[in-house]
């Protein structure tokens, strides 16, 4: 047996996105001698974005589960627990909530599962199926936490997480790395609205694209100076490509798929954009923030917990293109209002989503809950039922 705790990390896939990014963070910064690390993916991993990670004992597995079901990767998942005798798991959302029986029954002490969003198929939760299977996973969970003050009060009343099992761990950003510009600002002869994120149906970039193009007809001595940044890849990049093509904005938008320089690119931004219709603490728009973006932002999960509507950025409502176009037109007419909002955004960063406070909290509960659980297997403490 190892001295130092495995903690098995168990998600869909591994691959460019806000999620994964923060997991990987998480990971190269934990004191080596506390855990060991592994990472379980439900279906495969990217490996260029497995390159972030900086750990070199940190092994990667996939179990390229089909579509449905699958039976047969609960019975890969009993056999690679078995063979890793983790301490922890710890899965992730929805897609990955269903697997700690397996855990339980392999003898996992700990398990853990964290709500960081939902799916663009069911935006409010409301699911039924859905929400049927995260209370049947309750009990099998020592904890469900969320990283959005909407999402954990959303875990309590409606799936039923009991107080004792219930945490918020919001996100954290890396404010040395995310900054602004040096130096005084100087007029650019383009003004650039970016994003960045997954292209997948829950960020509905398409409404942002549509937002885009109602901006250059409101605005149309300016249309000709904006352009529109989306980075990320993801099932949708073709069909944001072709609605890009139909508005004819080949010229003015750019879809450059994954990047690794994002820090670099944001730098080169006016203005940060979140089209999400469901979200948890949007990483993304921390990173934008700590790089002194202002945030135009939907009302939707925990964005309106990092965005401060009128003081960091500007709130509207999801799936709207027209109220998005007027909010990006107020930041191209007043710079210096988008310059205020800016800095005061990385100063909000700074204040509340340190990265060192966020990679404290998550190593706290795994300390609780590994002092709690294990200690008490090995006979240390007297044996109760919680």
């Amino acid at each position: 047996m190892h001295d130092t705790p495995l903690i098995v990390h168990l998600i869909h896939r591994l691959d460019f996105g806000g999620l994964e990014s923060l997991l990987v963070e998480r990971i190269n910064r934990m004191p080596v001698d506390r855990y060991r690390h592994a990472i379980v993916c439900l279906t495969e991993f990217e490996p260029a974005f497995a390159k972030k990670i900086t750990r070199p004992d940190v092994a990667i597995h996939a179990l390229h589960k089909r579509p449905g079901l699958s039976l047969g990767t609960h019975v890969a998942l009993w056999r690679l627990l078995r063979q890793l005798q983790p301490a922890v798991l710890h899965s992730y959302n929805l897609s990955a909530i269903e697997y700690a029986p397996v855990a339980l029954a392999v003898g996992v002490p700990v398990r853990v599962n964290g709500a960081h969003g939902r799916d663009a198929d069911d935006p409010e939760g409301t699911n039924r199926k859905h929400n049927l299977l995260r209370r049947l996973m309750v009990p099998f969970y020592d904890c469900c936490y969320a990283n959005s003050g909407a999402m954990e009060a959303w875990n309590r009343s409606v799936v039923g997480v009991p107080a004792h099992k219930s945490r918020m761990l919001a996100n954290g950003i890396d404010a040395e790395r995310f900054h602004p510009v040096s130096g005084p600002s100087t007029p650019r002869e383009t003004i650039v609205i970016g994003t960045v994120g997954r292209l997948q149906a829950v960020k509905d970039h398409a409404t942002l694209i549509d937002a885009f193009a109602l901006l250059r007809a409101r605005i149309p001595d300016h249309a000709g100076r904006l352009r529109l940044a989306i980075v990320g890849d993801g099932p949708l990049l073709r069909a944001l490509q072709e609605k890009v093509a139909t508005h004819g904005l080949q010229d003015a938008v750019w879809l450059p798929g994954a990047r690794t320089d994002v820090a670099d690119l944001l730098r080169g931004f006016h203005m940060f954009a979140m089209s999400s219709i469901a979200e948890g603490t949007p990483g993304s728009a921390l990173e934008a923030m700590a790089s002194g973006l202002p945030v135009v932002g939907t009302q939707v999960g925990g964005i309106p917990e990092v965005v401060a509507d009128g003081v960091t950025g500007l709130l509207v409502p999801p799936s709207d293109p027209a109220v998005m176009a007027a909010a990006l037109e107020q930041y191209v007419l007043a710079p210096e209002l988008a310059r205020q909002h800016g800095a005061a955004g990385r100063e909000r960063v700074l204040r509340h989503y340190s990265m060192a406070a966020m990679v404290a909290a998550y190593q706290g509960m795994y300390d609780t809950l590994c002092e709690r659980k294990i200690r008490k297997i090995k006979g240390a403490l007297p044996s109760c039922v919680e």
